[in-house]
């Protein structure tokens, strides 16, 4: 798997998480005017890996 860093049509950048297989697995749900923004984000999502999975009904 690979973070993916891109600047949109607006010139915006964004990111996608992209499994071995080529499929995206996730998106940015926004753009960001600056790339250290978008690197945060990437980094919280990272982080984030061990958080457990809520199940909703």
């Amino acid at each position: 798997m690979q973070f993916e860093l891109y600047k949109d049509r607006q010139g915006e950048f964004r990111w996608r998480l992209r499994h071995a297989n080529g499929n995206i697995l996730a998106t940015s749900s926004e753009g960001y005017k600056a790339r250290a923004s978008a690197v945060k984000c990437i980094d919280a999502v990272k982080a984030s890996a061990d958080v457990p999975v809520k199940e909703l009904k």
